[in-house]
């Protein structure tokens, strides 16, 4: 052997929900539009992404514990960003 073969690196990331690491193909990337939480499946829109997994267990504690403030490190006001398009997503989302 050559040692140039090597396995591929899955890239990590952490659930802003539970904190559990995950693959990237495991969690779902949600970006801030226009105030709103959006989920981004394809992982191709701009911006700052979070991630979380698709479950709406997840999706309630990282609204709970305002995880979604931090991680698009939104200043001012007290108001929460509008997870209602991502908590539809995850609830119609069918299950693998």
């Amino acid at each position: 052997m050559s040692g140039r073969t090597r396995a591929r690196v899955c890239p990590e990331r952490t659930c802003v929900g539970c904190r559990e690491r995950s693959t990237k193909a495991g969690l779902l990337r949600v970006v801030m539009v226009e105030g709103r939480c959006v989920p981004d499946p394809r992982g191709t829109l701009p911006g700052r992404g979070a991630y979380v997994h698709a479950t709406p267990a997840c999706v309630e504690l990282a609204v709970r514990r305002r995880a979604f403030r931090r991680a698009f490190r939104l200043t001012g006001g007290r108001e929460s960003p509008d997870t209602g398009e991502l908590e539809s997503h995850v609830r119609d989302a069918p299950r693998t």
